[in-house]
């Protein structure tokens, strides 16, 4: 599984970050979450999956 955050839909909230902090990082600047790694260790799928689903932009893609 990769993860993928569009950096233009993104409204900045913490959702992500607090979900999967090992995944998502949020931007002391801008406040948009930022995908920290590529690929996401299968322990820490479901954790990804509910933050793709909690983003209310729908800005976050998942590959596998």
């Amino acid at each position: 599984m990769k993860v993928q955050v569009d950096q233009d839909r993104c409204q900045g909230h913490t959702l992500c970050a607090m979900i999967a902090p090992d995944i998502f990082e949020l931007s002391d600047i801008d406040g948009h979450a930022t995908a920290i790694t590529g690929e996401v260790p299968a322990d820490l799928h479901k954790s990804v999956r509910e933050a793709v689903a909690s983003c209310p932009e729908k800005a976050i893609s998942i590959t596998e």
